[in-house]
C-alpha cells in the first residue's frame, strides 16, 4: 500500500543519523515522493506558500527553495507569481524529479547545516518547509539562512515541534533580541501530515531580515 511505503520512508528518514544517509534514502524516495505526500495530505507546502505570498511581495526575485525536494513550491510559487526561484536539496535524486518540473532557474544538491556558497544578501526570500525536523536539519541551519536574504527580505520555515523545544525557539528569541530578525508571524501548531505515524506537530514561521 501506498501508505505503509510512505510511512516505512518516512520513518526512515526521520531515524537517519548522517547527512549521506539522509540524502540516499531521498534519492530511493524520489520517483514516488510527489504521489506519496499527496496521499499523506502533507500540508508544509501550502502553508509556506501561503506566509510567503502574504509578507514578500508578488515578483521580488530570486528566491531560494531551500530542502526543495521533487519541486512541489517551487511550481506554485512560479504560478502564485515568483518567477525566479532557486532550489537546493540534498538529494539530486529529488533534484533531478524537481528538473522536470522547468520551474527553477538553478538547481544546488547541498546539504543545510553548514556553510553555504552563496554571496551574502543573495536572496529576496528563502522558504524552507519540512526540513527543520528529525533526523535532518536542526537550529545550526538558520544562521546561513538569514546571512544568504537581504535585509527586508522573508524567510519562511516549518520547525517540527521537538526542535522548537529542544533550543529553537530560545534561538529566534535571542535572534530577536540581538535585532537580526523580527518574526512576523506565527502559526499555531499543526499536523504537516495528517496520514503520518508520528503526530508531532510543526509550526510555520515568517521572519524578516532586517
Amino acid at each position: 500500500m501506498t501508505d505503509d511505503k510512505h510511512l516505512g520512508a518516512l520513518s526512515a528518514a526521520y531515524a537517519a543519523t548522517r547527512p549521506e544517509e539522509v540524502a540516499a534514502l531521498y534519492d530511493r524516495w524520489s520517483q514516488t515522493y510527489d504521489a506519496d505526500m499527496s496521499a499523506a495530505g502533507y500540508r508544509h507546502p501550502t502553508i509556506c506558500l501561503a506566509l510567503l505570498a502574504r509578507h514578500l511581495p508578488r515578483g521580488s526575485v530570486p528566491l531560494l527553495d531551500a530542502g526543495a525536494g521533487t519541486g512541489l513550491i517551487g511550481e506554485w510559487l512560479n504560478i502564485a507569481g515568483y518567477p525566479e526561484v532557486e532550489g537546493l536539496d540534498i538529494s539530486q535524486g529529488m533534484l533531478d524529479q524537481a528538473a522536470r518540473k522547468g520551474v527553477y532557474s538553478a538547481l544546488h544538491c547541498l546539504a543545510l547545516g553548514g556553510k553555504l556558497p552563496f554571496a551574502d544578501d543573495a536572496y529576496a526570500g528563502i522558504v524552507s518547509a519540512g526540513v527543520f525536523t528529525s533526523g535532518h536539519v536542526g537550529v545550526e541551519g538558520l544562521d546561513e539562512l538569514i546571512r544568504i536574504c537581504r535585509p527586508g527580505g522573508i524567510i519562511v520555515l516549518t520547525v517540527k515541534n521537538t526542535l522548537w523545544d529542544q533550543g529553537f525557539a530560545a534561538r529566534i528569541a535571542e535572534l530577536e533580541a540581538q535585532g537580526l530578525v523580527i518574526r512576523v508571524e506565527e502559526t499555531r501548531p499543526y499536523v504537516s501530515m495528517p496520514g503520518e505515524a508520528d503526530t508531532v506537530p510543526s509550526r510555520g514561521l515568517a521572519l524578516r531580515v532586517n
